[in-house]
């Protein structure tokens, strides 16, 4: 479930720089989709907090893990608040991941774009109108309530499309690119399927023992955010990566800077 989550942190995260200050909050549920499909939001809800202040992105995924993205550095920082340690994940770090993904992947046929798709369906979600859209993914598939009319949406919209994608490619969430959204999605659903033959073979994703992530915007303010709040606490000790890459020469022992 953690790593779950942090793929959906991952997905709105890597950004370049913006000029306004913006914090969005998110009421999350994880349950299992036979569940959800008895009784809507019946998952205990956490909350996911993102703050963006110029070229530098904070998120709270939950009390014990805080990661910030510095956009001009490209290095992206662990806070493991629980154990009072911070891991940093130098851009060369990011680019190994990516390399070492495509390695396993280069015999396989490249896919084909998957594009978002829209239902024609149409809800109100915490007193907006939303158009339904879904995506398929390679093991997941997601469905996202859009809202045309939310306000300031179109400028909060484009900080999000902001995303860098060769970061967004290192993660490999495999997400749709803000992009190609027609407006802020304020509600996104993730049917995780752990047995993705199956989900293949046209089973559903009860059978499938899938686990669905509901994420609904709950609160958006662009109220100015404090530097301090992409820092390092003072009281936080380092932690280096383990190198599973066999890179010859050591890890710098500082952010490079472009």
């Amino acid at each position: 479930m953690k790593t779950t989550v942090w793929s959906l942190a991952l997905s709105v995260f890597f950004l370049l720089p913006v000029h306004a200050d913006l914090t969005i909050a998110y009421s999350t549920t994880v349950q299992p989709a036979s569940q959800s499909q008895k009784a809507e939001g019946t998952g205990a809800a956490t909350n996911m907090t993102i703050k963006i202040k110029g070229d530098k992105a904070r998120i709270e995924a939950s009390p014990q893990l805080t990661t910030i993205f510095d956009g001009t550095t490209g290095e992206v920082i662990n806070l493991m608040n629980d154990q009072k340690t911070v891991v940093r994940i130098s851009p060369e770090k990011m680019k190994a991941v990516t390399d070492m993904l495509n390695k396993f992947s280069s015999k396989k046929p490249a896919p084909e774009k998957r594009k978002l798709t829209p239902t024609g369906s149409k809800e109100m979600v915490n007193g907006y109108e939303t158009e339904q859209y879904t995506y398929d993914g390679p093991d997941f598939k997601a469905i996202y309530w859009v809202a045309p009319s939310y306000p300031d949406g179109t400028a909060i919209l484009a900080q999000l499309q902001s995303i860098k994608s060769e970061f967004w490619d290192a993660a490999n969430t495999k997400m749709p690119d803000f992009r190609d959204f027609p407006g802020l999605p304020i509600r996104t659903r993730l049917i995780m399927a752990k047995d993705v033959q199956e989900k293949k073979r046209g089973a559903s994703p009860a059978a499938s023992h899938a686990t669905e992530i509901t994420s609904t915007i709950s609160s958006v303010n662009q109220n100015p955010i404090s530097d301090s709040e992409f820092s390092v606490p003072g009281d936080y000790k380092e932690a280096k990566l383990p190198d599973i890459f066999g890179e010859r020469t050591a890890a710098p022992s500082v952010s490079p800077t472009p």
